[in-house]
């Protein structure tokens, strides 16, 4: 039986994996039915929990290579900046002026990467070493803890603006594809 090329084009379409930022390498654990959307800052581009809203949950995130995919996204590690709470590894806030990032839950690892240098490569070729302080957490979120933002994804690298600055990145974008390793 002959088919069309529409359809065959329909038929790729539908088979092939999609390669957005948005794509999610991982499953669900469970979803976190958001309540509020108060007090979230969004200065720094922040996604807010809406009322009613179901955000997906993850316990765990891609295995971690020598060229580990991921998605780079903006933070702020300073008070009473859009990234909630003190860093999860010290108990402290950090300058945005540091090399410094935050992990999806499953590569933070119940803390076994705090204080450790992970290098961050670019589509650009730049790269940077960068120390893990804090959790971008995947499983908690639309509370004042989380500054009323949703779970993180499974596959973030969560950057202070120093990381994009060396990396010869745009803040303004808010998120790039990268690869990361355990330096």
């Amino acid at each position: 039986m002959a088919i069309s090329f529409r359809t065959a084009v329909l038929l790729l379409t539908l088979l092939l994996p999609k390669t957005s930022l948005s794509a999610s390498p991982c499953k669900p654990s469970g979803f976190l039915h958001s309540k509020s959307n108060k007090n979230c800052d969004q200065s720094n581009g922040a996604d807010c929990c809406k009322a009613g809203k179901s955000y997906p949950q993850y316990k765990n995130s891609p295995p971690v290579t020598a060229h580990t995919p991921a998605i780079l996204t903006l933070n702020c590690f300073e008070e009473n900046c859009d990234g909630g709470g003190a860093s999860a590894c010290d108990g402290k806030f950090h300058s945005d002026n540091e090399l410094i990032v935050a992990l999806s839950t499953g590569w933070y690892n119940h803390r076994s990467r705090c204080g450790k240098k992970i290098k961050i490569t670019a589509k650009n070729g730049k790269s940077v070493l960068a120390k893990v302080v804090d959790e971008c957490d995947s499983v908690n979120g639309c509370d004042k803890d989380h500054d009323n933002q949703p779970p993180c994804r499974c596959n973030v690298v969560d950057a202070s603006k120093a990381v994009w600055k060396a990396l010869g990145l745009n803040t303004n974008v808010g998120e790039e594809s990268i690869t990361w390793s355990d330096a």
